[in-house]
Parts: C-alpha cells; sequence; structure tokens
C-alpha cells in the first residue's frame, strides 16, 4: 500500500549522517518535509539540497524541520554535508524500505540501462504526523521554494 494525502505518514527509524538514529514520530509537533533524492554529490540532488540549505530558516520560522534521505551510506552523507554546509539531517535508507513504503523506489531508466532507484519525491507532514501534502517526480528548479510557500500557506 502506497501512502496518500490524508493518512498518517509511515513511521521510520534511520541512521542520520550524526550516527544518530532518526524516528519519524520524534518530530511530532513540528512540520516536516521528507525529502527522498536519488544519490549525494551529483547534479540535481546537489542543487536540490543546497536549495534546502539557502531556505533553511525560512522553515525553521514556519516550524518546519527537513529530512533528506537517500540510499546512500551515512558516511557518504556526512561528506555531503560536510562539503556543501548543509545545516539538516540527511538519513540513510540503504535497504530502501522506506523510500518503498513511500511509494518512491521505482524502476528508472538511464542510458538505455534499467535500475531500481529513488524516484525524487517531496512529502510534508504536518504537526499530528500526516501526510499532507506530496510531490512526485520532482523537477529541482523552483521546487523548494514551491514546499515553502505551501507550509506557509497551509500549516503556518
Amino acid at each position: 500500500m502506497t501512502v496518500e494525502i490524508g493518512m498518517e505518514a509511515p513511521n521510520f527509524e534511520l541512521e542520520a549522517n550524526n550516527g544518530e538514529t532518526i524516528n519519524l514520530a520524534n518530530f511530532r509537533g513540528t512540520n516536516v518535509v521528507l525529502y527522498f533524492y536519488p544519490k549525494d554529490m551529483t547534479p540535481g540532488c546537489t542543487t536540490e539540497a543546497c536549495d534546502f540549505r539557502d531556505k533553511i530558516q525560512q522553515f525553521t520560522d514556519v516550524n518546519a524541520v527537513v529530512l533528506g534521505v537517500s540510499p546512500d551510506p551515512a558516511s557518504s552523507h556526512q561528506k555531503f554535508i560536510e562539503k556543501y554546509g548543509l545545516p539538516f539531517l540527511l538519513l540513510a535508507d540503504i535497504d530502501h524500505h522506506v523510500a518503498e513504503s513511500y511509494g518512491v523506489w521505482k524502476l528508472k531508466k538511464n542510458f538505455g540501462k534499467e535500475y531500481m532507484g529513488i524516484e525524487r519525491s517531496t512529502f510534508i507532514i504536518d504537526k499530528e504526523g500526516s501526510l499532507v501534502k506530496e510531490w512526485r517526480k520532482v523537477q529541482v528548479k523552483g521546487h523548494v521554494e514551491e514546499a515553502l510557500t505551501y507550509i506557509r500557506e497551509n500549516l503556518s
């Protein structure tokens, strides 16, 4: 079963870049921007992460925390954070169970090859833990501003 708007967001525990185990339920009372991205240090993923970085204070101002998720290990996430000064946690979904529970682990095609991977997607989870907005097949340009605008207009 894939998540749908209005459902409780699937809870999870994942290792973060800082070595802590992060449980989604611990963020109740805060709006959560949960974004899934394919791979650390790649052009589109770097642009998206830096866009979130550049607007982090505006997300904080609307009681929102940003969490990034990819199949990369926590050590890779830490290097990504250090290289680009990312002020939010990146979570290691190495076995892609969380990506599957959110319906973003998909068959992808690139240069004629098929493989399984993350479909760039963002989910907004409200203070009660309900999924209130989703973007699938995200185009990076302008996306972070779109997510921020949604929270400002609907959840703050």
